[in-house]
């Protein structure tokens, strides 16, 4: 019996993976504080489906805790999945110490749990923004020069460092997993293409930071999720870093034009000073993962924009899908699959 334990379980990235999990038959444990950085009902919304599947558990609990409270007598977790984090460059700026304490101070907790648990594997959900300045494009994991602009990125190294140890002393397989911008379905709103969507169906402005031709290496969540899935099966050496990106860096006003296209709206643009903590641009080398994890992002950036517009509109309000879609425009817009508003589940005490 495969059991896992997936930490940020509720959020974005994580309940793809607990689906994908599910689906391959884990039995998956899901933990998430339901941190307030964005609507804690919309984390429960994204786990509503499976709350009464028999092999799925979720946990309400803080990864920093001293005693774990998402363990029971008869579990042993065969890996452990760790997805939570406090998220976001530019919040890390104003909060480098509250940062620490969770990506940093979380991690080690659960390297320590994982160690007296006797857990097998431990995957790590890193960041490209670990890469930082560093010049050299497409990055490499073998990349020693590490340039972090921001306190996020700097968490993430050291998480990746406390791995290596715990992978040293204990001969725990720690795989860290550096994501590259993932969008798609479930994205937390706060992120650009989810924004840049809404405020465009509601006729409002988007703000775009510099001259729009920062460029980023967009990856579709399912992407990931296979990279993900892989790397849980991965029986190489006990310490890894691999990249999980697109392989293909996209500027944000290219990135615009994608969204206007599938929403059949034009974009009103408020140019504005570029942001402390920002990278000019992100570009993954994935050759690395995909020879030993046979990792291969199958979703274009049109396709994938389309698929985070059908469910942005089947999880709107039915007044603001009208509105996107009242006037007629020269670029057609995308099929809309469904206009019903599902609304979400209730947060329980």
């Amino acid at each position: 019996m495969r059991r896992v334990l997936v930490t940020g379980g509720a959020g974005f990235i994580g309940s793809h993976v607990v689906d994908r999990l599910l689906a391959d038959g884990w039995h998956v444990t899901a933990v998430d504080n339901l941190d307030p950085f964005y609507n804690r009902a919309t984390k429960l919304a994204n786990i509503r489906h499976n709350l009464g599947h028999p092999k799925f558990r979720f946990c309400e609990a803080d990864i920093c805790a001293s005693q774990p409270g998402w363990t029971t007598a008869r579990e042993r977790f065969e890996a452990i999945v760790h997805l939570a984090a406090k998220t976001g460059v530019r919040p890390s700026i104003t909060d480098p110490q509250g940062y620490q304490r969770v990506n940093v101070g979380g991690t080690a907790a659960l390297l320590e749990f994982a160690r007296q648990a006797g857990v097998e594997r431990f995957l790590f959900a890193s960041s490209s923004s670990v890469y930082g300045t560093n010049p050299r494009l497409p990055w490499r994991e073998s990349e020693c020069e590490l340039r972090p602009i921001s306190p996020y990125a700097s968490t993430k190294i050291s998480a990746e460092l406390l791995g290596h140890v715990y992978s040293h002393l204990y001969r725990l397989r720690f795989v860290s997993l550096r994501f590259f911008t993932v969008y798609g379905p479930r994205q937390r709103p706060d992120l650009a293409i989810h924004k840049f969507v809404g405020r465009i169906a509601r006729r409002k402005p988007i703000a775009v930071f510099g001259s729009g031709t920062a460029c980023r290496d967009y990856t579709y969540v399912a992407d990931i999720v296979r990279g993900i899935s892989a790397a849980l099966d991965y029986s190489g050496s006990l310490y890894e870093v691999f990249n999980l990106g697109g392989g293909r860096p996209t500027s944000l006003l290219e990135m615009v034009a994608v969204i206007e296209q599938s929403l059949g709206l034009r974009a009103e643009l408020q140019h504005q000073a570029e942001q402390p903590g920002d990278l000019r641009q992100t570009h993954a080398d994935i050759g690395k993962a995909r020879r030993l994890l046979g990792y291969e992002p199958a979703t274009s950036l049109a396709s994938g924009i389309r698929q985070f517009v059908e469910w942005f509109y089947e999880h709107s309000m039915p007044s603001e899908i009208s509105m996107a879609l009242a006037s007629p425009t020269e670029i057609t817009p995308c099929e809309v699959r469904s206009s019903s508003f599902r609304g979400v589940i209730r947060a329980t005490s």
